[in-house]
């Protein structure tokens, strides 16, 4: 499990979909208010409030990708999905910070908006290393 490669790339995308959104923040306002992904989730706009989950599910699902090294094509499946959710949760960062009320307000984002693509690039590069293990053990299975 822990000697491939994809196995530090699934848990790299965990780390920074789960642990990183704590540390940095996703954009400061004007009035030096400092938004994080933890403070959203007491917002009403539903948008705005699924931007927390949406890094949760991201980093659960980069964790359980790493324990499905036995099922591969399954570990592969679970990975596009997540990036379908990084996907997601780029595009309504992105919507945000373009349709904020009072954008001339918010004066900075911040680095957590930029998460979601370093995940994305984590699995895709996770996915192509799962795709090289099925590959070789459809290979082996040929030969026998």
């Amino acid at each position: 499990m822990i000697q491939r490669i994809q196995t530090l790339y699934l848990l790299g995308a965990a780390m920074f979909s789960g642990g990183l959104i704590f540390v940095f923040n996703l954009w400061t306002e004007k009035s030096t208010k400092v938004v994080s992904a933890l403070d959203l989730i007491n917002e009403p706009n539903m948008l705005l409030n699924s931007i927390f989950f949406s890094y949760l599910l991201s980093a659960l699902a980069s964790v359980v990708a790493v324990f499905l090294y036995k099922n591969r094509q399954l570990q592969f499946v679970i990975g596009r999905l997540n990036m379908l959710i990084n996907f997601y949760l780029l595009g309504v960062l992105i919507y945000m910070s373009l349709t904020l009320s009072g954008e001339t307000a918010v004066s900075e984002k911040g680095i957590g908006m930029f998460i979601p693509v370093i995940v994305i690039v984590l699995l895709a590069i996770a996915n192509k290393a799962i795709k090289k293990d099925e590959d070789l053990v459809k290979s082996v299975d040929r030969l026998r």
